[in-house]
Protein backbone atom coordinates (compact mmCIF):
# COMPACT_ATOMS: atom_id res chain seq x y z
CA UNK A 1 0.00 0.00 0.00
CA UNK A 2 2.80 2.41 0.78
CA UNK A 3 5.06 1.39 -2.07
CA UNK A 4 4.91 4.84 -3.57
CA UNK A 5 6.94 6.16 -0.61
CA UNK A 6 9.73 3.66 -1.30
CA UNK A 7 9.95 4.37 -5.01
CA UNK A 8 12.95 6.44 -6.04
CA UNK A 9 12.04 9.91 -7.14
CA UNK A 10 13.46 11.89 -10.00
CA UNK A 11 16.52 13.91 -9.20
CA UNK A 12 17.01 17.38 -10.51
CA UNK A 13 19.84 17.80 -13.00
CA UNK A 14 21.54 20.51 -10.95
CA UNK A 15 21.24 18.78 -7.59
CA UNK A 16 24.95 17.98 -7.38
CA UNK A 17 26.18 21.11 -9.14
CA UNK A 18 26.80 23.13 -5.98
CA UNK A 19 29.87 25.34 -6.13
CA UNK A 20 32.57 24.32 -3.69
CA UNK A 21 33.68 26.92 -1.23
CA UNK A 22 37.36 27.54 -0.65
CA UNK A 23 38.52 26.84 2.86
CA UNK A 24 41.63 28.32 4.42
CA UNK A 25 43.66 25.18 3.69
CA UNK A 26 42.66 25.11 0.01
CA UNK A 27 44.66 28.28 -0.60
CA UNK A 28 47.08 28.26 2.33
CA UNK A 29 48.73 24.89 1.75
CA UNK A 30 49.52 25.42 -1.97
CA UNK A 31 50.71 28.95 -1.21
CA UNK A 32 53.03 27.76 1.57
CA UNK A 33 54.36 24.92 -0.60
CA UNK A 34 54.98 27.34 -3.47
CA UNK A 35 56.86 29.82 -1.26
CA UNK A 36 59.05 27.11 0.28
CA UNK A 37 59.70 25.51 -3.11
CA UNK A 38 60.58 28.84 -4.73
CA UNK A 39 63.01 29.78 -1.95
CA UNK A 40 64.64 26.36 -2.13
CA UNK A 41 64.97 26.49 -5.93
CA UNK A 42 66.59 29.91 -5.74
CA UNK A 43 68.86 28.72 -2.90
CA UNK A 44 70.01 25.70 -4.92
CA UNK A 45 70.72 27.84 -7.96
CA UNK A 46 72.64 30.40 -5.91
CA UNK A 47 75.32 27.82 -5.03
CA UNK A 48 76.99 29.95 -2.35
CA UNK A 49 77.48 33.02 -4.51
CA UNK A 50 75.66 36.34 -4.43
CA UNK A 51 71.97 36.49 -5.28
CA UNK A 52 71.12 37.65 -8.78
CA UNK A 53 67.92 38.72 -10.48
CA UNK A 54 67.78 35.52 -12.49
CA UNK A 55 67.76 33.41 -9.35
CA UNK A 56 64.94 35.48 -7.88
CA UNK A 57 62.91 35.13 -11.08
CA UNK A 58 63.59 31.39 -11.11
CA UNK A 59 62.37 31.10 -7.52
CA UNK A 60 59.25 33.17 -8.16
CA UNK A 61 58.27 31.35 -11.34
CA UNK A 62 58.94 27.85 -10.02
CA UNK A 63 57.14 28.59 -6.74
CA UNK A 64 54.14 30.08 -8.55
CA UNK A 65 53.99 27.13 -10.93
CA UNK A 66 54.06 24.59 -8.10
CA UNK A 67 51.47 26.54 -6.11
CA UNK A 68 49.15 26.72 -9.13
CA UNK A 69 49.52 23.00 -9.85
CA UNK A 70 48.92 22.08 -6.20
CA UNK A 71 45.85 24.33 -6.08
CA UNK A 72 44.48 22.82 -9.31
CA UNK A 73 45.07 19.28 -8.06
CA UNK A 74 43.39 20.12 -4.78
CA UNK A 75 40.33 21.42 -6.64
CA UNK A 76 39.87 18.35 -8.85
CA UNK A 77 41.05 15.61 -6.49
CA UNK A 78 37.52 14.80 -5.28
CA UNK A 79 36.43 14.02 -8.84
CA UNK A 80 39.25 11.52 -9.43
CA UNK A 81 39.23 7.84 -8.56
CA UNK A 82 41.69 6.56 -5.93
CA UNK A 83 44.29 5.24 -8.37
CA UNK A 84 44.22 8.26 -10.65
CA UNK A 85 44.43 10.61 -7.67
CA UNK A 86 47.49 8.75 -6.39
CA UNK A 87 49.07 8.89 -9.88
CA UNK A 88 48.46 12.66 -10.00
CA UNK A 89 50.11 13.23 -6.62
CA UNK A 90 53.02 10.96 -7.57
CA UNK A 91 53.54 12.68 -10.93
CA UNK A 92 53.44 16.16 -9.39
CA UNK A 93 55.97 15.16 -6.75
CA UNK A 94 58.21 13.41 -9.28
CA UNK A 95 58.31 16.46 -11.53
CA UNK A 96 58.97 18.83 -8.62
CA UNK A 97 61.81 16.73 -7.20
CA UNK A 98 63.29 16.07 -10.63
CA UNK A 99 63.37 19.80 -11.35
CA UNK A 100 65.07 20.58 -8.03
CA UNK A 101 67.71 17.91 -8.64
CA UNK A 102 68.30 19.22 -12.17
CA UNK A 103 69.16 22.64 -10.70
CA UNK A 104 72.24 21.11 -9.03
CA UNK A 105 73.93 20.60 -12.43
CA UNK A 106 73.89 16.81 -12.23
CA UNK A 107 73.07 14.46 -15.08
CA UNK A 108 69.60 14.18 -16.56
CA UNK A 109 69.52 10.49 -15.65
CA UNK A 110 70.13 11.23 -11.98
CA UNK A 111 67.42 13.89 -11.78
CA UNK A 112 64.93 11.73 -13.68
CA UNK A 113 65.80 8.65 -11.65
CA UNK A 114 65.50 10.39 -8.30
CA UNK A 115 62.26 12.02 -9.41
CA UNK A 116 60.85 8.64 -10.43
CA UNK A 117 61.89 6.98 -7.18
CA UNK A 118 60.37 9.71 -5.02
CA UNK A 119 57.27 9.87 -7.23
CA UNK A 120 56.80 6.10 -6.97
CA UNK A 121 57.08 6.32 -3.19
CA UNK A 122 54.51 9.11 -3.04
CA UNK A 123 52.23 7.12 -5.37
CA UNK A 124 52.41 4.06 -3.12
CA UNK A 125 51.83 6.07 0.05
CA UNK A 126 48.91 8.06 -1.32
CA UNK A 127 47.33 5.02 -2.96
CA UNK A 128 47.43 3.20 0.36
CA UNK A 129 46.06 6.25 2.16
CA UNK A 130 43.20 6.81 -0.30
CA UNK A 131 42.35 3.11 -0.63
CA UNK A 132 42.33 2.45 3.13
CA UNK A 133 40.06 5.44 3.81
CA UNK A 134 37.59 4.85 1.01
CA UNK A 135 33.97 5.31 2.07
Amino acid sequence: MVTHAAMPGRKRAGAHARPRSLGPYAVGVPLALGIIYGFYAAFIRRDGGPSTGGQVVLGLVSGAALAALCFALGRIQCDLRHGLRAVAYGALTACAIGFLVSLTDTSVLRSAGLGLVVGAGVFLATFYLFYSREP
